[in-house]
């Protein structure tokens, strides 16, 4: 493996960690803004959506453009984003910054994800993604705490100030580190709809999009669940976010891995499949802690299998359409997340905390659904010529 990949995962943790990063300082930001926590939480709802309708629109940017100059200008463009949130005087200025900061965020993890398949051999494509989603998951799983700390020190401005100095050093060491490579031809609005008029690259895009929802709906509510219903005390809950995070951040190479060693369409069958195990065995191992606790770990670890088999699948099975596709699927793991705590609340609402995993398996059945339809021609394709053989 190129260990430059590994610069790579490091700009999309650094550009990740914005989203989450308010999660943890909602009471701190609401009192320093003078606004209510509920307004101050569409920081973070802002952040989603705009992430979610800038990745689209990334490729336009990448077409016959040097791949390492535009990383750093996104870097540069983010970093400045997050001093405007430092000095913001305001709500209106901070919520600016945090559509700027969604905005350079999906940029950079679109050109992270071009520049670490063209740096690798094709073997080592599916593991070289599952690189830079260790990044994008690790950001989304330290970012809170990372937040928490830093305010404690040097205030929820500090947090900001913090982001754009370490997104300053990651820019230098990608302008001194990173090979130049060229950015791909234009993209035309044609290589968006070819890619949606594929009935298999649809629906891997829905598998990922419904495997993040079923995978939210608990994790939005996972510190409750565990005290609540799982019998967890209140003083493991740190200890046991960071055993999920760990667990979460080994997930996203296992995926690349399995996608290698697999290939992409046996391992998007296998991924939704597995992962609804675990998620299926979360409600019977609840009551009990120390079977709970490594339930959870192997149900994080497998949850973010999905994003680099499903990228490895649109890279496999749609080359002329990837940018594209990979574009689009950004967009619908961000609107996984929106949708899945969405139903999430819906759920303890109307039925109870305890209903949630059950709410989230049946999300992820419906992808495995997909993700079977997908599989099954290549699937009886490989059985007919194994027949051919033997007669």
């Amino acid at each position: 493996m190129n260990p430059r990949i590994w610069l790579l995962a490091l700009a999309t943790f650094v550009t990740g960690m914005a989203e989450n990063i308010t999660v943890g300082i909602l009471p701190v930001l609401a009192d320093g803004l003078e606004v209510p926590l509920g307004v101050a939480g569409q920081l973070t709802t802002a952040f989603s959506l705009s992430f979610a309708l800038a990745a689209p629109f990334s490729p336009l940017l990448t077409a016959r453009l040097p791949l390492r100059r535009l990383l750093c200008a996104a870097l540069g463009v983010f970093a400045l984003f997050n001093l405007l949130a430092a000095i913001a005087p305001g709500y209106s200025t901070l919520l600016v910054a945090r559509l700027g900061m969604a905005a350079t965020s999906a940029l950079t993890c679109l050109i992270c994800t071009l520049m670490a398949t063209r740096m690798v051999p094709a073997a080592l494509r599916g593991r070289a993604i599952g690189v830079i989603f260790m990044g994008i998951c690790s950001s989304l799983v330290l970012g809170v705490p990372a937040g928490m700390l830093l305010s404690e020190v040097l205030g929820w401005r500090g947090v900001f100030a913090g982001l754009s100095l370490l997104a300053t050093a990651v820019l230098l060491m990608a302008w001194r580190g990173l090979p130049q490579l060229q950015g791909s031809e234009p993209i035309a609005l044609a290589s968006y709809l070819r890619h949606l008029r594929d009935g298999r690259l649809l629906a891997a895009q829905l598998v990922s999009l419904l495997m993040i929802a079923g995978h939210f709906t608990v994790f939005a509510y996972l510190a409750p669940y565990a005290q609540h219903i799982a019998n967890v005390p209140a003083a493991w809950l740190a200890a046991v976010f960071a055993a999920f995070g760990i667990a979460g951040v080994s997930g996203g190479y296992v995926g690349g891995w399995m996608a290698d060693r697999l290939g992409a369409s046996q391992a998007i069958l296998l991924a939704p499949l597995l992962y609804l195990a675990s998620l299926l065995a979360l409600p019977f191992c609840a009551g009990t802690p120390w079977l709970f606790l490594p339930a959870m770990m192997l149900w994080g670890a497998l949850s973010w299998t999905t994003s680099p088999v499903v990228q490895s699948y649109l890279a496999t099975r749609g080359a002329d359409t990837f940018p594209a596709g990979m574009s689009l699927n950004l967009s619908a793991m961000h609107l996984g997340v929106g949708l899945g705590s969405a139903i999430g609340g819906v759920v303890i609402t109307g039925a109870a905390l305890s209903a949630t995993p059950w709410a989230g398996a049946l999300l992820t059945a419906l992808a495995a659904g997909l993700a079977m339809w997908i599989s099954m021609p290549l699937h009886f394709a490989g059985q007919a010529r194994s027949h051919e053989r033997s007669t």
